[in-house]
């Protein structure tokens, strides 16, 4: 797990050099240390989220929870394709036929523009939730330039619950209904039996990423 002192120092140092900084966020439980963790450094460090018309309720609710409790600046960014237009050919929405494509106007493409405005990306990944995410680093670069940083790509579940518990931050509300890894409502489902914390999610879809970590990572 990297010290918390580390990853301070770390956010700081691009700040002294200057550099522009932007983080997202989810909003999901093992999100909200990374969050805290960038309330005690600058709270001013904007916080962007893809709202992609079709999060949880619970999830927005719980974004301006966590909005007022940790005094953080969330910024939503939405798709400029209109749903009426994110249909396939039979007139179904693309989050049933054509997922892939779903996350990439409604995911991806918004924050493009945003990786091109600024210099650094504060994000939440881990090592342990997929094959993908375990061969990152934790500096990356990004397409546009920006450089991607991961400051708690080595932490486990147990170090989220531990830093959660210690800090006495709550979790996503849907966790209590069995609901750990929450993305979009139509492609998430509960945990089941035998499950790991990402195959809730895009169930039967033969999918575990949305495109950011795969798209806005320099090959």
């Amino acid at each position: 797990m990297r010290d918390i002192s580390e990853i301070r120092q770390q956010i700081k140092l691009y700040q002294k050099e200057g550099k522009r900084i932007f983080a997202t966020s989810s909003f999901q439980s093992h999100s909200i240390p990374l969050l805290h963790i960038i309330s005690e450094i600058d709270h001013r460090i904007p916080i962007y989220y893809l709202n992609t018309g079709y999060l949880f309720p619970e999830t927005l609710a719980f974004k301006d929870e966590l909005a007022e409790r940790l005094n953080l600046n969330m910024i939503g960014l939405e798709s400029a394709v209109p749903k009426s237009q994110q249909k396939d050919e039979n007139g179904e929405l693309l989050f049933t036929s054509d997922p892939d494509y779903c996350c990439y106007l409604n995911k991806t493409q918004p924050l493009e523009p945003i990786l091109a405005s600024f210099d650094v990306w504060i994000n939440g990944i881990r090592a342990d939730q997929n094959a993908n995410r375990a061969d990152m680093k934790v500096e990356e670069k990004t397409p546009q330039g920006a450089l991607r940083y991961h400051p708690i790509l080595d932490w486990t579940s147990k170090d989220i619950y531990e830093y959660r518990k210690a800090h006495d931050l709550p979790p996503h509300p849907k966790e209590k209904e069995g609901y750990l890894s929450i993305g979009c409502e139509p492609c998430t489902r509960k945990m089941l039996n035998g499950d790991d914390e990402r195959t809730s999610r895009w169930f039967g879809m033969n999918k575990v990423e949305c495109g950011l970590h795969t798209d806005l990572i320099q090959k």
